[in-house]
């Protein structure tokens, strides 16, 4: 191995991961000198893969699907948003030789809509499409800004009703199906599904947006998701995809194996600029 600093992402699949430019622009930033690479994990290898990973001098570790729960059970020590999302997606290996497990997904999610795009938390109703993984990960960062209610939306109506039960106690937060919101309006509403990616959209009812309502995808590309069109044809007021919470959460784990909060905006418009350039 390199004498710097050794980091990686896991997961499955990789190959079009945008971490190691996102991390090499804030090694590049703050004068760090690092190492980050993809690590493709086969099915069932993750603990094995990341023990060795450590064991051989590596600091920390990013992880994305399908590995979270993985990671979440693989890690010595949990911070409290990790344990209430029961799924990790950062690792970093403590003085001691423990492994330290976080969630930064929450803390992406909500710098770049407060921060970023300056968008309004506090007193919103807010609507969030999907009861997965996703979802399970930023529903209590979101609940700590004070939101007038979130309503959780899902095809198996049980799974996101389970899910406002476990956060009930940070805020008024509820789950019902999507045909459950016919009648209701929202000032923000997030896409936490899959759907994007597939090119569909789940069933959403009309006139679901108030007159200043704003929507976000979690997922990002270089052309709006179905989600963001779907959102400009309801004349949303405004409308973002998921970028911004991708290089966000990936400062949140660089702050937490270094110490040090990079600039995010340069890189985030680095990133945009370089999925531009690879649809051309």
């Amino acid at each position: 191995m390199s004498s710097s600093d050794q980091y990686a992402v896991f997961g499955n699949p990789i190959r079009h991961s945008k971490s190691p430019e996102i991390h090499a622009a804030f090694a590049a930033q703050s004068g760090q000198d690092m190492v980050y690479r993809t690590h493709m994990v086969e099915d069932g290898l993750f603990a094995e893969s990341a023990r060795r990973f450590f064991d051989n001098g590596g600091k920390g570790l990013n992880i994305t699907v399908p590995c979270k729960v993985d990671a979440f059970q693989f890690a010595d020590s949990l911070s409290d948003r990790a344990r209430r999302a029961g799924a990790v997606n950062t690792l970093a290996k403590q003085e001691d030789g423990t492994i330290y497990g976080d969630n930064t997904d929450g803390a992406g999610i909500v710098r770049d809509m407060l921060e970023n795009l300056a968008w309004e938390m506090a007193d919103r109703r807010v609507l969030i499409l999907g009861a997965g993984g996703a979802v399970r990960g930023i529903l209590g960062p979101l609940l700590v800004r004070n939101p007038r209610h979130i309503v959780v939306a899902n095809r198996t109506v049980e799974k996101a009703r389970n899910l406002a039960r476990e956060f009930s106690e940070l805020g008024e937060v509820r789950g019902c199906s999507y045909e459950g919101l016919a009648g209701s309006q929202f000032d923000l509403v997030i896409n936490g599904t899959s759907a994007s990616m597939m090119g569909d959209l789940p069933p959403l009812p009309p006139e679901l947006l108030s007159e200043t309502a704003c929507c976000y995808d979690m997922m990002y590309s270089a052309a709006p998701t179905p989600f963001m069109r779907w959102a400009a044809s309801e004349a949303a007021w405004a409308v973002s995809d998921g970028l911004g919470m991708l290089v966000e959460q990936a400062a949140e784990s660089f702050c937490i194996w270094r110490g040090i909060r990079p600039n995010t905006a340069p890189v985030i418009e680095q990133i945009r600029a370089s999925l531009n350039k690879s649809t051309e």
